[in-house]
């Protein structure tokens, strides 16, 4: 038991390390992409990026499946961004809301929720900055 210990916490840092090395997909520099987080089977992810000295958002989900509603708030930790509604569409079954926010002084965090009739919410959260 001792034996396979030693060998599997060296497997484990490294294919830890292989994870946090490997971008969740690519962006040009300075943008932050993250995966967000599902309760079902769809997938999320929040993109950051410089525009003209503010920030553009681009939430995406991906549920795989044409015509579903979904409500979604962009918000700063204090702050309502917006509040609105997105249906998925063809071909992928997804949609993006995409906004153009104030770049204030220091790092800026941003808080992207998507909750569907079903009960499915999916969430990511990132800092710019």
């Amino acid at each position: 038991m001792k034996q396979a210990l030693k060998l599997l916490v060296p497997l484990a840092a490294i294919a830890a390390a292989v994870l946090v090395a490997v971008p969740a997909t690519s962006a040009k520099d300075g943008d932050v992409l993250v995966r967000g987080s599902c309760t079902g089977a769809s997938t999320s992810k929040l993109k950051l990026s410089e525009e003209d000295g503010r920030i553009e958002v681009e939430f995406e989900v991906d549920q795989n499946r044409n015509g579903v509603r979904w409500t979604v708030v962009l918000r700063r930790p204090t702050t309502v961004l917006v509040r609105t509604t997105r249906v998925t569409r063809a071909p992928s079954g997804s949609f993006e809301l995409r906004r153009v926010v104030g770049n204030r002084a220091g790092p800026d965090r941003i808080i992207a929720r998507a909750t569907r009739s079903s009960g499915e919410v999916c969430r990511a959260a990132a800092t710019f900055g």
